[in-house]
């Protein structure tokens, strides 16, 4: 009987959904051209090329889908300015290049671009923030992290105990290079430390244009390390003390917008993204959890991936 009440609740909540979005998205076109308005992309966990993932209670775009959104706000002559709600650790840098230079791309033809930071806008995240025309983060923001890595693990010695042996034939001496059965030799080693390096200088070359310093003072301070929002105004790494609404104001005076302008959220297309808050959707995935039935008394031994007490 339970398991029959929450599938109905969930249709019903599926089908309103779907209204929402069919008639809440004919009134934004219909007025799509009516006003000046500030774009707010959202820049949200760790930066990944692709397409990204999507589901009823969450949403994991890629960066395909977050070049889309800029695109359609560049487009948008009714939108005069674009705020970048940066909330992520970083990710890959080829993923983060390439919305950089879709950043600058907009710039370039006068529309500006301004960043507000979250809890978070380190690494990747940053990259993206010092391409834009301002920044602004709060005081305990963690940002910086100006740096690169590559993470590697030798599992030889665990193999070796558990008795698994790994062999391959490879084209090329350095086909298996980062195989964690092996220790990686000083040749490899020395490949992959020049990539490192290469995109590293390509990170500094990007701060020291978005933010005026010359490349030796970026590199004083891009030695990995995060900071906090204070510290990283005082080290020319951001430039105001402020949340996302100071970001918008800012925008709409540097577009000549008077008085409080209208906001377009790009990225918030899923329906329980458009209806529920964050802790609604935990509470509903915890009670669809506990109470699907279970068909004996043999207890599952898959560690469940939501906490106790979510």
């Amino acid at each position: 009987m339970r398991k029959k009440f929450i599938m109905v609740l969930l249709s019903m909540f599926i089908l309103i959904s779907a209204l929402v979005l069919m008639f809440g998205n004919k009134s934004t076109d219909k007025h799509a051209v009516v006003g000046n308005k500030i774009a707010v992309i959202y820049v949200d966990g760790t930066i990944t090329g692709g397409h990204g993932t999507s589901s009823l209670l969450s949403e994991s775009g890629g960066t395909d889908s977050l070049i889309k959104q800029l695109h359609e706000a560049r487009d948008d002559s009714s939108v005069k300015g674009i705020v970048l709600r940066i909330n992520s650790p970083g990710g890959s840098s080829t993923a983060t290049q390439e919305v950089g230079e879709e950043i600058k791309k907009i710039r370039a033809k006068g529309k500006p671009v301004v960043t507000s930071m979250g809890d978070m806008a380190a690494s990747g995240g940053y990259w993206l923030a010092a391409c834009t025309d301002k920044i602004y983060a709060n005081p305990t923001t963690l940002t910086g992290s100006i740096g690169v890595y590559m993470p590697y693990s030798n599992w030889e010695e665990l193999y070796k105990k558990i008795g698994v042996r790994q062999e391959k034939i490879k084209s090329g001496i350095h086909k298996d290079i980062l195989s964690n059965d092996r220790p990686m030799t000083e040749e490899e080693r020395v490949i992959l430390q020049t990539m490192v390096d290469e995109i590293y200088q390509g990170f500094v070359e990007v701060v020291a244009e978005g933010r005026h310093l010359d490349i030796e003072t970026v590199k004083k301070i891009a030695d990995g390390r995060v900071y906090t929002g204070k510290q990283a105004k005082e080290l020319g790494l951001v430039d105001e003390m402020g949340n996302l609404y100071d970001a918008i104001d800012d925008t709409a005076q540097m577009v000549g917008i008077h008085g409080k302008p209208k906001i377009k959220e790009y990225g918030k297309n899923n329906p329980f993204s458009m209806l529920m808050t964050t802790s609604d959707k935990a509470e509903l995935l915890k009670t669809l959890l506990l109470n699907v039935p279970v068909e004996n008394d043999v207890k599952s031994v898959v560690p469940m991936a939501v906490p106790e007490k979510w």
